[in-house]
């Protein structure tokens, strides 16, 4: 069995047993265990206090949930060459995993097929959601990012993993390539 299906199926396996286990029979006299409307809120609310901080912005410029949830649920992924799992994801793979699960539009594999599918815009016109790129190692894109706001942009770092940078760090002033807008 190839290793991705088997991550599939023990992923899949895990997701089922956790599902089970938390399941509840609810009588007439008990009130069923779920979030609240005002719950879901607060804790959107708690991600927006958080995100807002680490992007340098007002708690109002956070508005995109399923993208701020998603990051939240991502961070800290340790960065594995060609992962695309919570047990270690690359660039690319994080990328085009929050492409399909936030915008719901498919990317291609690699940073370099995804710089070429790109229509190229300059980086002052980037809006939240459009990806950035870097030649880091030889002359096309070899990494990815994806451009949050205030030149923050969400990326699967080899060092730290999954995590929130700012454009304006020498390190990527050195190795910036361009920004563009999935088509």
């Amino acid at each position: 069995m190839q290793n991705s299906t088997l991550h599939k199926l023990i992923i899949s396996c895990l997701l089922f047993l956790v599902a089970c286990k938390h399941h509840q029979t609810i009588t007439k006299t008990e009130e069923p265990v779920s979030e609240t409307k005002t719950e879901l809120t607060s804790s959107f609310s708690a991600i927006k206090k958080e995100y807002a901080v680490k992007l340098s912005v007002p708690e109002k410029n956070i508005q995109n949930e399923k993208l701020y949830r998603f990051i939240k649920e991502w961070y800290g992924t340790p960065y594995k060459y060609a992962g695309k799992t919570k047990q270690g994801i690359d660039c690319s793979g994080l990328a085009s995993i929050l492409y399909s699960q936030v915008y719901k539009k498919q990317l291609s594999a690699s940073s370099k097929n995804q710089y070429d599918d790109c229509k190229k815009i300059n980086i002052k016109d980037a809006t939240e959601g459009d990806l950035v790129f870097f030649k880091i190692s030889g002359n096309t894109a070899s990494h990815v990012g994806v451009y949050l706001q205030n030149n923050k942009f969400v990326h699967s770092s080899t060092t730290k993993g999954v995590m929130i940078s700012d454009l304006n760090e020498p390190y990527f002033k050195k190795y910036y390539l361009g920004c563009g807008k999935v088509k």
